[in-house]
């Protein structure tokens, strides 16, 4: 068999691969809401303190079992434990540089800021409904978009009422602001 078929493998092979993240403009803070804030930190407190401590226990019992290089509890549980600390350290990062905005004390709320809840309509008449968040806490499914994404941009600052512009790959699109709501204190 041809050498340039064949995998090798390393232990260290996944280190270099690099799981997409979002980023950050450079000199922009990183907003984030105070429930995506919870989250990330929640997610950082059981890795720390649950999930890391299980891996290590499993490489520990795997690597007292002998042979190494064809012990599958001992390599999955390295990789894991790797994987563990590069989203520690990622999360580690992002709260450092998290800065809190809590829309619910919004005093202008006919106005679109970070964290409203925005109803539009595009001009073939669909209606659609997105809320503005931090980069960390995007979820499409659930109309979660980034305030750096681009319909993010056209609607901040627009009042109920305005048109504005979205700019996409096809063009120019006018967007008409139905409602803008904020979550409650």
């Amino acid at each position: 068999m041809n050498k340039a078929f064949v995998k090798e493998s390393s232990d260290d092979a996944d280190d270099d691969l690099d799981v997409a993240q979002p980023e950050m403009p450079a000199g922009a803070k990183n907003y984030i809401t105070p429930v995506g804030h919870k989250r990330l930190r929640d997610e950082l407190l059981h890795l720390i303190d649950v999930e890391r401590p299980e891996v290590v226990r499993l490489v520990s019992w795997a690597a007292s079992n002998g042979d190494r290089s064809e012990n599958g509890d001992y390599i999955y549980g390295k990789r894991r434990l790797r994987e563990i600390d590069r989203r520690i350290r990622f999360l580690t990062k992002r709260l450092d540089l998290a800065e809190v905005v809590d829309s619910s004390k919004q005093e202008s709320v006919d106005q679109v800021f970070f964290g409203a809840t925005v109803e539009y309509a595009t001009s073939d008449g669909a209606s659609h409904t997105v809320t503005i968040v931090g980069v960390d806490e995007v979820d499409l499914d659930q109309g979660h978009v980034s305030w750096i994404s681009p319909i993010a941009r056209a609607l901040l600052k627009s009042r109920v009422g305005d048109a504005v512009t979205l700019h996409t790959p096809a063009g120019p699109e006018p967007i008409d602001v139905l409602d803008v709501r904020y979550p409650s204190a």
